[in-house]
């Protein structure tokens, strides 16, 4: 997807915080520690683009989505839409905000009542907000809505138990843009489809952005898909965006270890390249979100962490020390720099030799990872 390099910010998220409280005690509880799911996250979207947000399970890329949308009150930080903090709103102010940022959920099997016909649950956002639709034309718009996600209309009386997983996520998109939003928040909206149905949803995605002018915030696990949907990515790790950048720049030129140890573990399709591909294998488990390393998060698996690791936070912003280019990018690490994890295939010869996983070392760069997934472009 070619990248959008301008575009005014709609939504600008800063330093989100939130922590769910650890208790003790049945009669008297007493809190004792925290969970801290999200830690100081920061970044903004623009109108007409499609941010992506990675990281492995865990990492706080669900919370952040149900903060966006007021789901979750945050503990701390801003959410700031068109000049306002809607972490702050509530009652009318908030109902307002809410109409122009939806969301799409991750399951389509229990996010529809399956006791609603397939119209009410469509229908649903216009009995909140009846200015946008008068009633005796609801029926019409929920007609007009499931065609344009590509369902039959006359399915208006139908169950959500008469359809296939991927018409029921289908049926979710359609109840988010019933409101005409300006922004939705795609919590993994394809992980519990098929493959051949992810890329259906995706290019329906991709198709509706472009008749509404819709900016999305999309959160998956499959840096493939990720990649073919994103104009920017964000790499998320124990509550904290650790890289954040253009696609070209995330997955071409990464410089956060993480990042290149979360490429590293894509599969390749080039044979060729897969035998040559400079594997990370990480050392340890993700330490506990109740009880995060000091300084750098990543530092405890990190192949380069030294003594100011451990003291220092670095922070999200470009390298001084990095030269201009596609590599100069957001990155927290006090070591940034590139590493190429896969080498372009085109350059490389035929070869019987398997790829050979190594430890999280500082090996050579070979070249950038190609672009990869299962998608194909309407």
């Amino acid at each position: 997807m070619a990248t959008k390099v301008s575009g005014e910010s709609i939504l600008e998220v800063t330093d989100l915080v939130k922590h769910y409280p650890l208790t003790r005690g049945v009669l008297f509880r007493k809190q004792v520690g925290a969970v801290k799911a999200v830690d100081g996250v920061s970044f903004d979207l623009r109108a007409g683009e499609t941010l992506g947000i990675v990281g492995e399970s865990g990492c706080g890329k669900s919370t952040v989505a149900k903060m966006l949308v007021n789901l979750e009150r945050p503990t701390a930080g801003a959410i700031t839409y068109k000049g306002e903090d809607i972490a702050k709103l509530s009652g009318r102010a908030l109902k307002a905000v809410r109409r122009n940022i939806q969301m799409v959920f991750q399951d389509p099997y229990t996010s529809l009542n399956p006791r609603m016909t397939v119209g009410d649950i469509i229908g649903e956002p216009y009995e909140i907000h009846p200015e946008v639709a008068p009633k005796g034309d609801r029926r019409r718009k929920v007609q007009e809505l499931l065609d344009v996600v590509g369902l039959n209309p006359e399915y208006i009386n139908r169950y959500p138990h008469q359809f296939s997983g991927g018409q029921r996520q289908r049926i979710g998109i359609a109840r988010g843009l019933a409101l005409r939003p300006e922004v939705i928040v795609a919590d993994e909206p394809v992980s519990a489809l098929d493959v051949s149905v992810q890329a259906q949803v995706i290019n329906l995605l991709e198709r509706l952005q472009q008749e509404f002018d819709l900016s999305y915030v999309f959160i998956a696990h499959d840096l493939s898909i990720v990649r073919h949907i994103s104009d920017r990515v964000g790499v998320m790790y124990l509550g904290r965006i650790v890289e954040i950048g253009t696609d070209t720049q995330i997955y071409d030129h990464p410089t956060h270890p993480y990042t290149q140890a979360l490429l590293s573990a894509v599969p390749v399709p080039d044979p060729r390249a897969r035998a040559h591909r400079d594997r990370i294998i990480l050392s340890g488990d993700v330490p506990s979100p109740a009880n995060p390393p000091s300084g750098c998060r990543f530092r405890t698996r990190c192949w380069k962490a030294e003594a100011r690791c451990a003291t220092e936070v670095p922070l999200l912003e470009i390298p001084s020390f990095l030269p201009g280019g596609p590599n100069a990018h957001p990155s927290a690490c006090h070591f940034a720099a590139e590493r190429q994890v896969v080498p372009p295939s085109a350059d490389m010869p035929v070869t019987d030799s398997p790829a050979t996983d190594s430890p999280a070392t500082g090996t050579p760069p070979a070249g950038p990872p190609p672009r990869s997934g299962p998608l194909t472009k309407e």
